[in-house]
């Protein structure tokens, strides 16, 4: 009888490999430290206008009417659309596990805060008469149940710490928008996020707090809700993650503006500049910030600060080269790498320089000035780097678990 041809033994021992295909658009990313860097700046720029020193002054809108907490917020959508697109076009229930776990990570640091807050910030104020952080929590201090209560969910948020919260809420709803835009595209989202924004302006935060307040029993003022409309900052977060899904598969949409939208846009952010430092009263007497107040709101994101907000980002890409060499220094890669601890690090820094205003002083002067800015930069970095060695070395534990015996 004929025999067997012989195996060989390779194709004995060798197992099979399983070919997975990955969705079509969505090349493996390098990490981009540039950007790390530039939330680091973001950082550096917020905490020098949160602590109450001259800086703050010199930092506040020096560009035009564009701050840290919106280029902070919108490049962490950015980040995390870029970051996980790919993961929520292959698996949607993993992104959503990933995401609500770091959701959950930052109510901690959350709560943590306003332990911090309702405790020793509350106990100083009081018993040193400190005006300016008693005036932080003076809704905590008449009626500390609701503020509690409220606090915890996220409806009452006190100065300062009104950013986490909004943060917290963005962050649930981003699997649910990724794993839509992965299947649909950005369209429906984007025009429902613009129909969004223009029923913030006209005052849907009134009615939906209204509501809120019906079904809740919570009897928290709105302007104790925080001053950032989440209806109108909702606007940055869904731009930040257009772009950020943009940039991972196909780079980012500013690649396809034609060369005069770059001069135009240089025109709009002079244009604006100008009215923030009131240099356009010899043309038009009408031409202030306090005529145009409701059109260029922060908190509400206005019309006109909408425009200011899209040109400063298209000079600022038309720009990216310097910038990225600008950025790529230290302490902003540094702090940039442990942006969620430092954020939550300048706040406690904040409070603590609160403590050392006097009287009806708003602004340390001279020497404590100098010890503020040197202590928090200094305390902030040693939290960053502190951060950066646990990130590693849990790393290294990862790889050394997952590593054949």
């Amino acid at each position: 009888m004929p025999t067997a041809a012989p195996t060989p033994v390779a194709s004995l021992t060798a197992t099979p490999r399983r070919r997975i295909r990955m969705p079509r658009g969505f090349p493996k990313l390098e990490r981009k430290p540039e950007l790390d860097a530039l939330r680091g700046l973001f950082l550096v720029w917020m905490t020098l206008t949160h602590l109450p020193t001259h800086a703050s002054d010199l930092v506040n809108q020096p560009f035009g009417f564009v701050s840290s907490a919106e280029g902070f917020v919108f490049l962490s959508a950015l980040l995390v659309a870029r970051l996980y697109i790919r993961k929520a076009a292959e698996d949607e229930l993993a992104l959503r596990t990933k995401l609500w776990k770091r959701a959950l990570r930052i109510y901690g640091y959350h709560v943590a805060l306003l332990i911090f807050a309702f405790t020793v910030a509350a106990w100083v104020g009081v018993h040193s008469h400190k005006v300016a952080l008693t005036n932080l929590l003076n809704f905590y201090l008449a009626h500390p149940f609701t503020a509690v209560l409220g606090s915890l969910l996220l409806i009452y948020c006190p100065p300062l710490l009104d950013i986490l919260p909004m943060y917290i809420i963005f962050l649930l709803l981003t699997p649910y928008v990724l794993a839509f835009a992965a299947r649909r595209g950005w369209s429906l989202l984007l025009s429902a996020s613009g129909i969004i924004w223009v029923l913030a302006q006209l005052g849907i935060r009134t009615w939906i707090h209204d509501l809120v307040v019906r079904v809740t029993h919570l009897q928290i003022p709105l302007q104790e809700t925080g001053a950032f409309n989440l209806f109108a900052w909702q606007a940055i977060w869904f731009l930040g993650m257009w772009l950020g899904a943009k940039s991972a598969q196909e780079g980012l949409p500013f690649r396809k503006l034609p060369r005069y939208a770059y001069p135009v846009a240089a025109v709009v952010c002079l244009f604006f500049l100008g009215l923030r430092h009131d240099w356009l009263v010899w043309l038009d007497p009408g031409l202030t910030q306090s005529s145009l107040s409701l059109q260029l709101d922060k908190w509400q994101i206005g019309p006109l600060r909408a425009v200011n907000l899209i040109a400063f980002s298209i000079v600022l890409y038309g720009l990216r080269k310097p910038v990225k060499r600008f950025v790529l220094i230290e302490p902003f890669l540094t702090l940039g790498k442990a942006s969620l601890e430092v954020f939550c690090a300048h706040i406690v820094f904040v409070f603590i320089a609160l403590t050392l205003l006097y009287g009806e002083f708003t602004q340390l002067n001279g020497g404590y000035a100098v010890f503020v800015l040197a202590f928090t930069f200094a305390g902030l970095i040693l939290v960053a780097l502190h951060e950066i060695r646990v990130k590693r070395a849990e790393k290294a534990t990862s790889l050394a678990g997952s590593s054949p015996a």
